[in-house]
């Protein structure tokens, strides 16, 4: 298992324009085959304890890599890759999403074809990352129960930008007294044909389904 962590000094235009190197990102992937999926969400709503939950299922079958966003450490880096998986973790200072020059320094400094899934786990925000690209081929935005009800209806560009919505923490459903289909039907309204999945990532429900739409 390797574990690296990549410092980004945002100040600098490394690769040029954003689009530019998400184009050479999507590249690369496409070139070894590899599925890269961005996973959007804010701080708490378990994109890490998904990531693990989808690892622990998948890394038998495919060699897979982590890279982890965050402003600083890597603990979510650490999480992951105590499961078997090699991890890469970017630390962005003061950025509050990753974009596809960063990625780009990650991939290059890996070598990239000995994967075949690449999970990056973006900054923990539900904002800011939607703007960016990073040339994978599903962005997927992670909310959760503990959220509160309102969070669609205050981030629709968000999830206009995704490929699917991920509701996790559906096993505190009944004891926080949260309405999941009032949460799907805000989704709806936003984008009626947006692929929901009701998980948990805890204990493993409607994980199977979102695999299988990911195509792994």
């Amino acid at each position: 298992m390797s574990e690296k962590t990549v410092s980004i000094d945002i100040k600098k235009d490394l690769f040029g324009a954003n689009e530019e190197a998400a184009s050479k990102n999507a590249e690369v992937f496409k070139k070894h085959g590899i599925v890269a999926i961005d996973i959007m969400g804010s701080v708490g709503t378990g994109k890490t304890q998904l990531i693990e939950a989808l690892c622990e299922r998948l890394s038998e079958k495919y060699p897979i890599l982590m890279i982890a966003g965050d402003l600083a450490t890597r603990i979510d880096a650490d999480r992951v890759g105590s499961h078997g998986v090699d991890t890469v973790q970017i630390n962005t200072g003061t950025a509050c999403h990753l974009d596809a020059r960063m990625i780009r320094v990650a991939i290059d400094d890996t070598d990239i074809s000995k994967y075949k899934v690449v999970f990056i786990e973006n900054v923990g925000n539900l904002i800011c990352p939607a703007g960016y690209s990073l040339g994978v081929g599903k962005k997927v935005v992670v909310v959760s129960v503990t959220e509160g009800p309102y969070m669609i209806r205050k981030h629709p560009l968000t999830i206009k930008r995704s490929d699917m919505v991920v509701i996790n923490k559906i096993d505190l459903a009944e004891v926080l007294d949260f309405d999941v289909d009032a949460l799907e039907r805000d989704i709806r309204e936003v984008d009626a044909n947006l692929p929901v999945f009701k998980v948990s990532s805890k204990i493993g429900t409607g994980l199977d389904k979102l695999i299988e739409y990911l195509g792994l």
